[in-house]
């Protein structure tokens, strides 16, 4: 069926663009500091996967940092929003009367527009709480959105395996379910954590855990869609 095809191609491109531009941001603010004009922007000595030196979004919203980020996030949302539309034709084609097609479909194609709007406003400065909240509010939206959407595709092709046993390598849709599953235990042990004001946490600086969390966090949520390439076997 082409459509599995076609979520093979495009999934390994969801993992690809905004894993090479996230860390093109991070490798031009770290270490080609003449190409920013704001030396105030210009990070130095970390790695912030291990170190939390940087948020992802402190790396990318200075210029010309975001001339990468954003049109490659772009790119990821429409990317994403034709995943999560040939899933559905996928699904439909083994079990038309699953009770999760709608909800992979909200979901997915609501993380979407959540990135895209993410990616709007990075790097607009306004000195406005409300503002603040609002970006922040957007991105744990598309987390939360597609976690849930991960879930729920994993679930279901869980569920109806046998009939896709030749077209996947069931290893892989195994190693999504255990990956599925650590994102949303590794997600709420950390929400009273992040979520506590301040950095300072009994002498230990919460800082750097979460932009180290952050950065991991991303790494874990992209791999999915590696995993995808890898689980469905090419027609």
């Amino acid at each position: 069926m082409d459509e599995i095809n076609k979520v093979k191609s495009i999934s390994i491109w969801i993992f690809i663009v905004p894993f090479i531009a996230v860390n093109t941001c991070l490798i031009l603010i770290t270490q080609f500091q003449g190409l920013f004009p704001n030396q105030e922007d210009i990070i130095h000595n970390t790695i912030p996967y291990f170190d939390g030196g940087a948020s992802i979004s402190r790396t990318a919203r200075p210029y010309p940092s975001w001339l990468v980020f954003k049109p490659a996030m772009f790119l990821t949302s429409f990317l994403l929003i034709k995943y999560w539309l040939y899933n559905k034709s996928i699904i439909l084609f083994f079990d038309k009367n699953h009770k999760n097609i709608n909800k992979i479909l909200y979901f997915g194609i609501a993380s979407a527009i959540a990135l895209t709007i993410h990616s709007i406003f990075l790097g607009i400065k306004f000195d406005n709480d409300f503002y603040k909240l609002f970006r922040r509010i957007i991105m744990l939206m598309f987390i939360v959105f597609e976690i849930v959407a991960q879930a729920y595709l994993v679930s279901t092709l869980y569920s109806f395996r046998d009939k896709i046993s030749k077209y996947i390598n069931k290893r892989y849709l195994i190693l999504k379910v255990y990956l599925v599953s650590i994102l949303i235990l590794v997600a709420v042990l950390s929400i009273p954590i992040i979520s506590l004001p301040g950095n300072d946490f009994f002498g230990f600086n919460l800082k750097f855990f979460k932009h180290a969390l952050e950065w991991d966090y991303f790494v874990g949520v992209i791999s999915f869609y590696l995993l995808t390439f890898l689980m469905w076997k090419k027609n």
